[in-house]
């Protein structure tokens, strides 16, 4: 009861003076800057880890394959997408060889709608879509990146109005098979 007391006393102080109770904890101006990278030059920006002890193999290829099936909304990156753009970027950045690092991208859901080129974007919510740079740096990458075709259908995502960095899977379930059998591991997040 004391415990809820205090609890209930401080969050009633810092509700009074504008204040956070972590305000307190958080470390005056010398917080760490993401560090963009050399494989997806505009996106995919991560943190360096000085006292990280396990690192990234880098005598082994690094396969992996994401999937993203919630869009963002409209006018907004996909932060699912840059997490494709960070996985490249900070393994470049721990020193892994390029040649060693493989990521494929499967896109369904509301997410298709993601991957359309700017103009039909622009025509079906008013706003730019800012996925069309991000999908371009990271098919130059060599990222595999597929959408799914009963996504399009279902959806009226037909190539025509697909960004030309994306290729199409029968299904996402297809791919996520053909991609396993490659070993390409999914990533849990």
């Amino acid at each position: 009861m004391r415990n809820l007391f205090l609890t209930l006393t401080v969050l009633t102080i810092a509700l009074a003076t504008g204040s956070s109770p972590l305000d307190a904890q958080a470390p005056a101006s010398s917080a760490p800057q993401r560090k963009l990278g050399p494989i997806v030059p505009s996106f995919g920006g991560v943190f360096e880890v000085p006292d990280a002890t396990l690192l990234p193999p880098k005598d082994q290829d690094l396969k992996l394959r994401f999937d993203v099936n919630v869009g963002a909304e409209a006018g907004e990156l996909n932060m699912n997408f840059d997490t494709v753009a960070r996985y490249l970027n900070q393994h470049a950045l721990a020193s892994v060889p390029r040649e060693r690092l493989k990521a494929a991208l499967i896109i369904h859901g509301t997410a298709g709608k993601d991957t359309l080129v700017n103009d039909e974007y622009r025509k079906r919510f008013g706003k730019d879509n800012p996925n069309v740079k991000l999908l371009d740096e990271l098919k130059a990458a060599g990222v595999q990146i597929y959408l799914c075709g009963q996504t399009s259908a279902a959806r009226n995502l037909p190539r025509g109005v697909v960004a030309p960095s994306v290729a199409f899977a029968w299904s996402a379930m297809v791919a996520h098979m053909a991609l396993d059998r490659e070993g390409y591991v999914l990533n849990p997040f």
